[in-house]
């Protein structure tokens, strides 16, 4: 399939792309390359594809040294004409939308880069689908969505309107804003709430991350909530065969759909929605001993209340997944966290121990 991926150079849309490549799809890869978190390894990962970052200039498609298969273009979702232009040339089979601005934290502070990105970013993305027959639109949903609610394992059948954080809110309204395309225009949508993911190339202000550094670096770690937290951390490599069987798997109508007991996860439109995540939540407290017991240090910690925006579980339900796609994630933590942890210390240590404040690329 000729697919996009957009937010290839983020964590996610990295391993995805090397997933497609390797199994011989033509990827066309797009990203903004921000500065919300260090550019560096934004480019060392597009490096890892071929793409060199030297040849990279806005609104100029760059071939892969790596990957015959691959071309990456550095692009904004708000380029509405730009994104219009690569619709039309290249007709894609698929579309998978991982850009966005992520963080939770960050949308109390800069609330406009989630409508910018988040919902008008989304909204050129449904246009183009919409306006070039795209077969199949995947997009990144959250965990985060589910806010308030209480009731564990998350179900994707239970109703999630009350988010915390306009983060929450701005994935909550790509899903409804995806119902109304596959509702008015036939479009086929797939939404993937994910839960906390973590892995090699991983995101510095994910939890793993900062933890594992700080811990290398004999500093403290903020644990918030005193440590009663409960995160259902998911491998990057079961995120990835996730999408990749969704991709593969278009949105279907649901004959049984119930207008009187709407089901949030499908539709009389082909569209749906699913969690994607271990489906076994670990407590925040033994994520903090299993980095420990890996890097063979123990972390200082600075214990906090809860942050404003937070939530103190998720935990997802599996069953829709596995029902139609077959699919469950395995990668265990113990695994998942010696995995960062070996990446960690080969990527940003110098070969001789020492700890350098620039990237070393390995």
């Amino acid at each position: 399939m000729k697919i996009l991926v957009t937010g290839t150079a983020g964590f996610i849309g990295f391993h995805l792309a090397k997933r497609l490549l390797k199994r011989g799809d033509t990827v066309v890869g797009i990203d903004n390359l921000n500065d919300y978190y260090d550019t560096n390894l934004k480019l060392a990962r597009l490096e890892q594809t071929g793409i060199e970052r030297d040849k990279i200039v806005y609104d100029t498609p760059v071939t892969s040294k790596k990957y015959k298969n691959y071309t990456f273009i550095k692009l904004d979702l708000m380029d509405k004409a730009g994104l219009e232009k690569y619709f039309k040339e290249h007709q894609f089979d698929a579309v998978c939308n991982l850009a966005a601005q992520a963080g939770v934290r960050y949308s109390l502070t800069n609330p406009e880069a989630y409508i910018d990105s988040n919902i008008i970013g989304f909204l050129n993305i449904l246009e183009c689908c919409r306006h070039n027959k795209t077969g199949h639109l995947v997009y990144a949903s959250s965990s985060s969505v589910y806010g308030l609610n209480k009731k564990m394992p998350f179900s994707e059948h239970d109703i999630a309107d009350h988010p915390v954080s306009l983060y929450a809110a701005s994935k909550k309204s790509n899903e409804m804003m995806a119902h109304v395309y596959s509702h008015l225009f036939d479009l086929k949508t797939t939404g993937l709430r994910f839960f906390t993911v973590y892995g090699p190339w991983g995101r510095p202000d994910m939890a793993l991350f900062i933890f594992t550094k700080a811990i290398l670096e004999g500093k403290p770690i903020d644990v918030f909530n005193n440590g009663e937290m409960m995160r259902d951390f998911t491998y990057v490599d079961d995120i990835v065969s996730g999408i990749v069987h969704v991709i593969d798997n278009p949105a279907e109508t649901n004959p049984e759909w119930d207008a009187i007991k709407p089901d949030p996860a499908s539709s009389q439109a082909p569209f749906r929605v699913f969690n994607i995540g271990r489906g076994a939540p670990v407590n925040l407290m033994s994520f903090i001993k299993e980095i420990e017991r890996t890097t063979g240090m123990t972390a200082v910690k600075r214990f906090l209340p809860m942050q404003e925006g937070d939530v103190k579980g998720t935990y997802a339900n599996l069953t829709y997944l596995e029902e139609k796609m077959k699919y469950r994630p395995k990668v265990s933590v113990e695994i998942g966290v010696a995995r960062f942890v070996k990446w960690y210390k080969t990527f940003y240590l110098a070969k001789n121990g020492k700890r350098k404040s620039s990237l070393v690329y390995a």
